[in-house]
C-alpha cells in the first residue's frame, strides 16, 4: 500500500515504559493491580475495582531497575513481587503490606549472591503461606514454604537427586517425579503417597525437547500430568500422563500446529501456554502457533467467557486473570499495531470496559501491520516468517533488516515489536524468519538445527533475504541483519561467514565464541543443557567438538568481516559475558574496521532501562542510516 508516510514517531515514544501494564485481578474481585511508572521505574499499583488511576495507589517503591513480576495473595494485605539487582538475575522474592505501602518492602528470601528465586505459587499448600523454589544449595532448586505475615522459611521439599524435579500436586504434595536421563530422555515416574517410591511411567523425547518436555503440571486432583509431547505426531500437543497406568491422552492437539510454548520463557511478559482457572486450577485453554496465534477453549464456561472476549478486540487474546467465582475478569490482547489494550469484563452483568492502552502516544494508524509469510529453505524445509513493510511507501526495492529472534529455541510471532515498528516507520522493510531450531512448527523443523549452528540455519536466514528480494520487496544492495542473544551471534556470524552479503549488521547482547559462552554459564544451568547446547552444538570438554565450535564461532572467523558492526552488551550480564563482545570489537578496531561498541551499565542480558533501549536504538538508525541508506531520520 502507497501514500502518505506516517508522521516520524521519536524513538522515546517507542521504547518508553507502558503507561499501564500486566494488569490482573485480585482473588475476591474487588481490586485491580497493574504496574505503572513511579520513581521513573515501573511499579505496582492498585486501585478498586470501579475506580481510576487517579483514585489508585502506588504500593511498591522501586527506583533502580523497576517491578516486572507481581502476585496476589490469599491474604488481601500482602502483594509479593520479584526483582533482581542490575540485570544479574538474582531474583528475590519481596512482601509489601497493601494496608500500609508506604513501608519499605521485605526481602522474604534473603540470599547470598549468585543464588535465586526460580518460581512462586502463591495458591498453595494452605492460606498465608507461598512455596517458593529456590537453589540455597547453589546445584539444587529445593522447594520452600514461607508464611507471608511472618517471613518464616522452612524447607518443603528437598529435592533428592541432581537434575531431578519433584512435581507437587495442587496441596503441595509430591506427586511425580521428572528427570533427565544420560540419553536424554525425560523420565515420569509416579510418586507413591505413602511410601515415597519413585514407579516409572514414560520415557519421552530427547532433542526435540531442547529445554524438557513443557509445562509439567500435575492436575488439580493429582491423579495426571499435563505436558507439551509429539506422541505420534510433528505437531506438539497438550498430553495428559496418568499417574496410575502411565498412558497418555491428547488434551488439546490441532493437526498441523505446535503448542506455543513462548510464554514459558517468560511467564506473566510472554502470552500464555495455557490459561488456568482459579477456582478449579483445571486448564481451560491452550494457545497454539499459527499466521496468528490460535487459542484452543477446553472449557463450557471459559467458552462463554472468551466469546465475549474476542469480541473486545480485532486481536488474540495474551493473557487473562479473574475472581475466585470467575465472574469478573481481567483480560489483554495480543495486536500487531494496538499491544497491551486490556478490558474488565463481567460475565454476570455483561459489563465491559477498557481500562487502558499500554502506549496511547502510539496511533495504531501509523504503524505497520505484520502479516506472515511462508517460502522453502534451500532444501526444501518449509519455513514461516514475518514480514512488516512501511506505511504510506511503495513496497518495492526497500532496505531490508533481517532481524533474528534469540533461544534460538524460542519463535517469533504475530505481535507487536517495538523495535520492527522503530524500524518500519524509519523505511525499512522487516522480516523475521523463524529459521530451523525455532520452536512452534513441529519436530521435524525444530531438530533440523542439530549440528547446524552457521550451517543452515544461517542459510535459512539468507534464503529468506533473497526470498524478499525475488518478490520485490528487498533491494540485495541494502539488506541488513540484527538480532539479540543468539540473534546477535547470527548477526556476527553474517558478518563473517557471507561477509559479501550484508551491508550492515548489529550484535546485541550476542555469542560469538560458543565454547567459552557454554563454560562461563552459571553451573546450575548445565545438568538441563543435554538436549540443547550440547545435543545441538557440542561439548566444549570434549576437544574435537571444541574444534567444531570454534569453527562455527564468528570470534575464530573475525578477520572476515567487512560488514560495518554495531555490537551492543549489557555490563552486568551474566549469560553472554562481557567478553563475548569485547574479542570482536578489540581485533576489528585493531584491522581499522567500521565498530561501535555500547556496554550499558546496571544491564543484564537485554536492556531493560527505557533510556538505554533508546540509546541503543539511536545507534542502530545512525547506524543504518549510514550503511543502508534509504531510511527516514
Amino acid at each position: 500500500m502507497t501514500g502518505t508516510p506516517p508522521q516520524l514517531i521519536a524513538v522515546e515514544e517507542f521504547f518508553a515504559d507502558p503507561v499501564f501494564s500486566h494488569a490482573s485481578i485480585s482473588p475476591d474481585g474487588t481490586r485491580i493491580a497493574y504496574l505503572a511508572p513511579e520513581h521513573g521505574r515501573p511499579n505496582v499499583w492498585v486501585r478498586g475495582i470501579d475506580e481510576e488511576h487517579e483514585d489508585a495507589v502506588c504500593v511498591t517503591n522501586d527506583a533502580r531497575r523497576g517491578i516486572k513480576s507481581y502476585y496476589w495473595c490469599d491474604d488481601p494485605r500482602w502483594l509479593l513481587y520479584l526483582q533482581d539487582v542490575d540485570g544479574n538475575e538474582d531474583w528475590h522474592l519481596h512482601r509489601v503490606d497493601l494496608d500500609a505501602p508506604g513501608e519499605p518492602a521485605v526481602d522474604l528470601t534473603p540470599l547470598p549472591p549468585g543464588l535465586r528465586v526460580f518460581a512462586v505459587d502463591p495458591g498453595k499448600p494452605a492460606p498465608g503461606d507461598v512455596l517458593v523454589w529456590m537453589n540455597r544449595r547453589p546445584e539444587a532448586i529445593d522447594v520452600f514454604r514461607i508464611d507471608v505475615a511472618t517471613g518464616e522459611v522452612q524447607l518443603h521439599l528437598e529435592q533428592p537427586e541432581p537434575g531431578g524435579t519433584v512435581l507437587l500436586d495442587r496441596d503441595g504434595e509430591p506427586a511425580f517425579w521428572a528427570v533427565l536421563a544420560d540419553d536424554g530422555a525425560c523420565e515420569f515416574s509416579a510418586i507413591d503417597p505413602e511410601t515415597g517410591r519413585k514407579r516409572l511411567l514414560r520415557r519421552v523425547g530427547g532433542p526435540e525437547h531442547p529445554h524438557g518436555l513443557p509445562l509439567q503440571m500435575v492436575t488439580p486432583d493429582g491423579t495426571g500430568l499435563l505436558v507439551g509431547a509429539y506422541q505420534d505426531s510433528d505437531d506438539l500437543r497438550l498430553v495428559r500422563i496418568d499417574r496410575a497406568t502411565g498412558a497418555e491422552t491428547a488434551v488439546a492437539a490441532v493437526a498441523g500446529h505446535s503448542l506455543c510454548t513462548a510464554g514459558l520463557a517468560g511467564p506473566g511478559a510472554l502470552p500464555s501456554t495455557v490459561f488456568t482457572s482459579r477456582r478449579t486450577g483445571e486448564v481451560i485453554a491452550a494457545r497454539f502457533v499459527g499466521d496468528r496465534p490460535r487459542i484452543e477453549v477446553l472449557d463450557p464456561h471459559f467458552a462463554e467467557v472468551h466469546a465475549a472476549l474476542s469480541a473486545l478486540s480485532d486481536g488474540v487474546l495474551h493473557s487473562v486473570s479473574s475472581d475466585e467465582t470467575e465472574q469478573r475478569w481481567v483480560a489483554t490482547f495480543i495486536h500487531d499495531r494496538d499491544p497491551g489494550a486490556t478490558w474488565f469484563y463481567d460475565h454476570g452483568t455483561g459489563e465491559s470496559r477498557l481500562l487502558f492502552r499500554p502506549h496511547p502516544q502510539l496511533n495504531p494508524a501509523d504503524l505497520a501491520p505484520m502479516a506472515a509469510v511462508s517460502f522453502p529453505a534451500r532444501d526444501g524445509l518449509p519455513l514461516t516468517a514475518f514480514l512488516t513493510l512501511p506505511v504510506g511507501v511503495a513496497p518495492q526495492d526497500l532496505p531490508l533488516v533481517l532481524l533474528v529472534h534469540g533461544g534460538p529455541w524460542f519463535h517469533d510471532t504475530w505481535s507487536y515489536h517495538p523495535t520492527v515498528q522503530f524500524l518500519a516507520n524509519r523505511g525499512y522493510a522487516v522480516l523475521q524468519v523463524n529459521f530451523r531450531g525455532s520452536t512452534g512448527y513441529g519436530k521435524r523443523h525444530l531438530t533440523a538445527a542439530i549440528g547446524e549452528f552457521a550451517g543452515k540455519m544461517h542459510d535459512d536466514l539468507v534464503d529468506a533475504a533473497d526470498w524478499a528480494v525475488a518478490r520485490g520487496y528487498a533491494d540485495p544492495g541494502r539488506i541488513a541483519i540484527a538480532g539479540g542473544s543468539y540473534g546477535g551471534y547470527a548477526a556476527l556470524v553474517g558478518a563473517t561467514a557471507t561477509p559479501d552479503y550484508f551491508a550492515a549488521a548489529v550484535d546485541y547482547v550476542g555469542i560469538s565464541n560458543l565454547a567459552n559462552f557454554m563454560r562461563t554459564l552459571p553451573p546450575f544451568t548445565r545438568p538441563a543443557m543435554t538436549n540443547s547446547w550440547y545435543r545441538y552444538v557440542g561439548d566444549p570438554e570434549d576437544p574435537a567438538q571444541e574444534a567444531d565450535m570454534l569453527a562455527r564461532s564468528p570470534v575464530t572467523m573475525v578477520e572476515r568481516i567487512r560488514t560495518p558492526l554495531l555490537v551492543a552488551q549489557g555490563a552486568d550480564d551474566v549469560r553472554v559475558i562481557q567478553e563475548e563482545s569485547v574479542n570482536i570489537v578489540e581485533p576489528l578496531r585493531a584491522r581499522g574496521v567500521p565498530v561501535e561498541h555500547l556496554v550499558a551499565a546496571g544491564e543484564g542480558h537485554g536492556f531493560e532501562h527505557p533510556e538505554n533501549q533508546v540509546l541503543l536504538h539511536r545507534a542502530i538508525e545512525r547506524h543504518f542510516a549510514e550503511h543502508l541508506g534509504g531510511g527516514r531520520g
